[in-house]
């Protein structure tokens, strides 16, 4: 991007380098992660997710699935679509039979609701301990993709940062995944756990262009000792759009070069949620 030429290209009217075309698809369909408002949900679904198409989502990504009726009842009250949802992952990745017969289960109900998506949320303990452990979660991530796709459904892992950390001679738990998934077999990628071990969101986006399906926006706080594998991050960390350290312009451009299909903010902790949304969905407006 040295070049005038290519710098004229990129320029907006605004002069931004990455400035964001007015009909942006992901600023148009922003969707917003229902773990956000976890708390709000639980006292009053119906109410929340009104407010959340007031403030401008278009659409939600549900969490819990298959036991979510009340946030599937609530969207559609309040003319929210449902394309993705996070899951319940051991029917996944410790299958009780070889049909993976709890994971079929659970693709009925999500094609009878219309999804085109369904994430695997998170990993722990054994799974996460070493190489070997991820092996085996890509071994049956990649079988439950497939038996996904004749159901017309997109199967996708959830980052949070433990998934970067270096392992035996330096190969971390994602790089198996990124060598060990198959075609069908996808990424959602979480835009603040990259930063937080350390990396760039937008370069892995572009590494892995065709492959990444879905992206969690959220920004970091600044002045953490970064990388960070292991957690412990305080609540403060996680801010909304615009007020911590990772630039969101280039990320929606990789995405969009990169084939990404929905983009949902989250902010996993917030002292007033439905505040939080309305100022990221504004940032995101405005660039």
């Amino acid at each position: 991007m040295r070049t005038t030429a290519a710098t004229s290209v990129m320029l907006g009217q605004s002069g931004n380098l990455f400035a964001l075309e007015a009909e942006n698809s992901y600023r148009k369909n922003i969707g917003i992660q229902l773990y956000t408002l976890r708390k709000e949900l639980g006292k009053d679904p119906v109410g929340t997710l009104k407010q959340v198409a007031a403030a401008g989502y278009k659409q939600v990504e549900l969490y819990g699935f298959p036991n979510a009726d009340p946030l599937i009842h609530g969207a559609k009250e309040a003319g929210l679509a449902i394309n993705s949802s996070h899951f319940e992952w051991e029917s996944v990745v410790n299958p009780k039979d070889a049909a993976f017969s709890d994971f079929q289960k659970i693709l009925e109900k999500a094609k009878a609701l219309g999804l085109s998506h369904l994430v695997i949320p998170y990993l722990k303990g054994e799974y996460i301990k070493d190489l070997d452990g991820y092996k085996k979660v890509a071994e049956n991530a990649n079988k439950a993709a497939a038996v996904a796709k004749q159901a017309g459904i997109e199967l996708s892992y959830h980052n949070h940062n433990f998934e970067f950390a270096p392992k035996d001679g330096g190969k971390s738990g994602y790089d198996v995944f990124i060598e060990e998934f198959s075609e069908d077999m996808k990424f959602e990628i979480d835009v603040f756990w990259v930063k937080a071990a350390g990396l760039d969101p937008a370069a892995l986006i572009k590494k892995l262009s065709g492959r990444v399906t879905q992206l969690h926006l959220k920004d970091l706080k600044d002045g953490l000792t970064l990388p960070n594998y292991a957690g412990g991050l305080p609540a403060d960390a996680f801010q909304e759009l615009g007020d911590g350290i990772i630039p969101m312009e280039p990320i929606l451009v990789a995405a969009k070069a990169a084939g990404v299909k929905n983009c949902h903010v989250e902010q996993d902790q917030s002292p007033d949620a439905l505040t939080s949304i309305k100022q990221s969905i504004d940032f995101l407006n405005k660039l």
